[in-house]
């Protein structure tokens, strides 16, 4: 009965701490969405953006020849703005090396962010993925409007309704919307130089006359329909949300895999950003903080053409009739976000805690290094792996040396084996004693593994979120950051999807045969008892193959840094035992730990006194048990 308790409460043990590895990757991982909410319908007044590419760059194509309404009726609802309530609208590029963006005269908007040098991976028909630019903010049911509070207007007026006049000058672009009273609503765009920035300023000419008496803020309301970029949109999905700075708080987040919304209130906000799961489009504050921000994620599934909805809405003050703002749009470069001296680099989810400090501190810039040196994705992971090893060395070889001071007594504990027979409790602690008296820890190799673990979670989070990998190629992966297809399937298996990865089999079979050969090193009598051994093996070996369905669909970069890592660890354990691993002289510091006098206390003294006090316990029940039989008799 001790023994089937003792099993049962092994089971139990092990079961939980798989189950919580388990629940910990699944929370990280890629999650079914929910039913799709509504599709946001085109907006009336809202014309559609180009798809082909203009020939020059101050070319005005006219979309929209309206039929001139009564001025009077435009007064009612416009105010000072009816004269912007008619026009025609046009396209306008600004250019630089990096991006062309498209902007769109009615509303003064940006309908397009073209990005030169960086491509959407989607997966064609045959599964085959297909390469074509990507293209930010292009989806046409897009909003992106100022709600003015117009002098004679009886409500809010959207910026979406007026026609704004356009003004180029090289890299600058100006859009006034007139008003009858001489002053107008400006938009003030330029384009860095070499950046997918642009300093952008909305200005109100005369506010006291163009705006309603005591308003000095406008009120932004931002839609925005992100496009599919990535192979595994599941996992991309779950990668990008709204990001938001408090002035006074570290960057916070919408829910990433449910529908959620965020409001701040009166809380002034410094920054927020639409961001896919590498490319971001932000909107920096710079002479005042957001207000009354509320941020709102919706879900969309694989058959709706958009990925996810983000919306966000804001208050923003005017200062002497002006708000000044920084617009980013481009990808999530680590030092790039990180210049503006905002922590916008938090817009990459490398993970909180300490496992985010290590992506961010040291993994990152490790990688940056190597990467001045290695011009391959895939070689610049086997290096990492290797430095990571060598540092970890220290750790590798104390498991090591316990296996072989473990395997330097098992002469004697099969002495003990065959002397106490199937009598475990007693085996236990002669065992225990065994280990106490030639000064052995059976549990030495568990404290290095552990103490690993933070670099592996670390790891785990810094594949998928660093843009450094995207569309990286190493051998038959198309893309280190998504998962590595090997092996198309016919059809799609629950768990693991349509194809096979690789890299993940390498990574099972490797852990499989790395699990076999430890176990050779090992003895049952450490864990209490043969039963105890044969459960740790089955749940050792079912680990690869449970996990196997997790990481089939998860960034190649990661089950390659695996496969890497177990390759090493064989290498190193049988260098290792070869020639830093002396048997005889491991053999001789046994004997003498033996004849040195032990200290009196610690912890395997009172383990040693609780497994006799057990012991005697269930003797005492067993003679309680035997006398109660007689009397029954």
């Amino acid at each position: 009965m001790e023994d089937k308790q003792s099993t049962l409460n092994t089971v139990i043990g092990m079961g939980l701490i798989f189950l919580l590895v388990y629940l910990w990757m699944q929370y990280s991982a890629p999650s079914q969405p929910p039913k799709p909410a509504p599709t946001e319908p085109p907006a009336a007044t809202a014309d559609a953006p180009t798809t082909g590419s203009q020939s020059s760059e101050n070319q005005a194509i006219t979309t929209n020849q309206p039929i001139l309404p009564d001025t009077g009726a435009l007064a009612g609802r416009y105010g000072v703005f009816a004269p912007a309530a008619v026009g025609q609208s046009q396209r306008v590029m600004l250019e630089n090396d990096l991006a062309r963006i498209t902007f769109n005269s009615k509303g003064g908007r940006i309908e397009e962010v073209f990005l030169k040098k960086y491509f959407k991976s989607r997966p064609d028909s045959t599964g085959k993925l297909v390469k074509t630019p990507v293209r930010l903010l292009a989806n046409p049911n897009n909003r992106f409007e100022y709600l003015v509070p117009a002098a004679g207007a009886p409500n809010r007026i959207s910026t979406a309704d007026l026609y704004f006049e356009p003004t180029k000058d090289g890299r600058t672009l100006i859009f006034r919307a007139p008003t009858t009273n001489g002053g107008y609503l400006e938009q003030r765009y330029t384009l860095s130089d070499n950046n997918y920035e642009l300093d952008y300023r909305i200005r109100v000419h005369q506010p006291n006359q163009t705006l309603a008496p005591g308003q000095e803020a406008l009120y932004l309301k931002w839609i925005n329909h992100l496009d599919k970029l990535e192979p595994n949109q599941d996992y991309e999905r779950t990668m990008s949300t709204v990001y938001f700075k408090p002035e006074d708080n570290s960057p916070d987040y919408c829910n990433c895999r449910s529908d959620d919304t965020e409001t701040l209130g009166d809380r002034p906000v410094r920054w927020f950003s639409h961001a896919n799961q590498f490319f971001n489009t932000s909107l920096i504050a710079r002479n005042f903080t957001f207000a009354e921000f509320t941020g709102e994620t919706i879900m969309r599934t694989n058959a709706e053409p958009a990925l996810k909805t983000l919306r966000t809405s804001a208050r923003i003050p005017l200062q002497d009739g002006e708000a000044h703002m920084t617009v980013f749009a481009g990808p999530s470069e680590f030092e790039l976000l990180r210049s503006y001296g905002l922590s916008l680099e938090d817009i990459i989810p490398f993970g909180s805690s300490i496992f985010g400090a290590i992506n961010r501190w040291v993994i990152h810039p490790l990688f940056d290094l190597l990467a001045r040196f290695i011009g391959n994705a895939g070689i610049i992971i086997l290096t990492l792996t290797l430095i990571v090893k060598l540092l970890l060395f220290p750790l590798t070889y104390r498991i090591v040396y316990n296996q072989a001071k473990m395997s330097a007594l098992k002469p004697k504990i099969d002495a003990l084996r065959k002397k106490y027979g199937d009598d475990q409790q007693t085996l236990s602690i002669e065992t225990m004693k065994l280990y106490s008296e030639f000064k052995v820890n059976p549990l030495g190799g568990c404290l290095p593994v552990l103490l690993q673990m933070p670099i592996w979670f670390a790891l785990y989070r810094f594949f998928p979120a660093a843009i450094e990998f995207r569309q990286a190629s190493f051998l038959w992966a198309a893309d280190l950051s998504s998962y590595d297809v090997a092996l198309r399937l016919p059809f799609n298996i629950w768990g693991l999807g349509d194809h096979l990865s690789a890299f993940t089999l390498i990574w099972v079979a490797t852990t499989l045969w790395y699990t076999w050969y430890s176990f050779r090193q090992m003895d049952s009598a450490a864990m209490g008892n043969p039963e105890q051994m044969r459960i740790m093996k089955y749940m050792q070996y079912g680990m690869p193959i449970m996990f196997m369905f997790f990481f089939n669909t998860f960034a190649s970069g990661l089950t390659l840094y695996l496969c890497f890592s177990n390759l090493l660890n064989i290498g190193q354990t049988f260098f290792t035992k070869a020639f830093l691993i002396d048997h005889e002289k491991i053999k001789a510091q046994l004997e003498a730990n033996k004849n040195r006098p032990r200290k009196p206390g610690g912890f395997r003294e009172r383990l040693e006194t609780m497994m006799r006090e057990q012991q005697r316990l269930r003797e005492e029940q067993a003679k309680r048990e035997q006398q109660s039989r007689k009397k029954t008799k």
